[in-house]
């Protein structure tokens, strides 16, 4: 089976993606910094860890030897954790980009995945937002991704087939938790304070099931070269309201929850359209927003999230400023 080399496999999609891939037969080496626990993870005798930085060149080399598909997840997740440290940020989703697609070429890997983000569009007024839009994004955070999908698609070849996914916000439960994303916000607050409070309700957020999210992924890799090469997908659910997000958290959770609106200034609305993916490798959804919201209360109710409120590792934020890293 197919050797697959991933950066930042021991992240939130990581964390359910190897695991998948495993279980599919595939052999797997994460290169991670693990500052999320190393137990996310499970020991398997087709996985290889090793604990390192994307930006150390020499380890990457060493390590990506013998694979044939590079995927990469590594980055500083999401604008507010980017903007602590404008720098460091820019080292880690930028600058170490174009060496990682070089040292996968030298070492004749034939397809390289990357995990850029659908907040490369900016806002736009269209209801169905597509790839073949303009690019307009509002951060250096979604500006450097714009900037890697660029470098990643010069390097595309016959012989390097290269990919990139923009994902919607990621929800569910996995073995390395993120509570700071707006499904799984509102959940843990739900289950845990029996109140939410939205800002609006209005604003159209686009979202996906984190198993859907690792199935995407496993639809590229197993993808015929010649369907994929050079290509960019967009991959979420459904668009929906804040308001009707709440909505099934409340009716998952419970009756009791209260849901408090309040007015905002900031009715910004985020859509995307999924029909290419659908159309061209024939992936839909199988996970609803529902079925998220369902997983994350199992994972409640049976313990497997502890202090849920308060615990750094389930806010990239609270654990980029408790580690200071550089």
């Amino acid at each position: 089976m197919k050797k697959i080399f991933i950066t930042g496999g021991a992240g939130y999609v990581g964390s359910f993606l190897v695991p998948k891939l495993l279980q599919l037969g595939y052999y797997v080496t994460v290169l991670d910094l693990m500052i999320y626990g190393e137990e996310v993870l499970d020991h398997h005798k087709n996985l290889k860890i090793i604990k390192g930085d994307i930006r150390d060149q020499n380890l990457v080399d060493k390590s990506v030897k013998g694979s044939e598909i590079f995927i990469h997840l590594a980055c500083i997740s999401n604008d507010p954790s980017f903007e602590l440290n404008p720098k460091l940020g820019k080292s880690i989703n930028l600058d170490s980009f174009e060496p990682l697609v070089k040292i996968a070429k030298k070492n004749n890997l034939k397809k390289f995945i990357y995990a850029s983000s659908s907040s490369v569009y900016g806002v736009k007024s269209e209801n169905n937002v597509h790839e073949e839009m303009s690019l307009e994004p509002l951060t250096d955070y979604s500006k450097f991704k714009a900037e890697c999908e660029t470098i990643l698609n010069n390097n595309s070849s016959n012989n390097f087939t290269t990919v990139t996914i923009r994902p919607a916000t990621v929800c569910g439960y996995a073995k390395r938790q993120r509570l700071d994303v707006v499904v799984n916000i509102l959940t843990n607050l739900a289950f845990h304070k029996r109140e939410i409070t939205i800002f609006g309700g209005s604003q159209l957020r686009p979202n996906i099931h984190i198993e859907d999210m690792a199935d995407v992924y496993v639809y590229l890799i197993e993808a015929d070269d010649y369907l994929i090469n050079g290509k960019i997908y967009n991959a979420g659910y459904e668009n929906h309201s804040v308001l009707d997000l709440a909505k099934t958290v409340v009716e998952v959770i419970g009756s009791d929850v209260l849901l408090k609106k309040m007015s905002t200034n900031d009715l910004r609305s985020y859509h995307i359209s999924s029909d290419k993916i659908k159309n061209e490798l024939g992936f839909v959804p199988k996970k609803t927003i529902k079925d998220a919201v369902s997983d994350l209360r199992f994972a409640f109710e049976n313990k497997l999230l502890i202090n849920t409120l308060e615990n750094e590792n389930y806010f990239n934020i609270k654990k980029m400023n408790k580690i200071n890293l550089a």
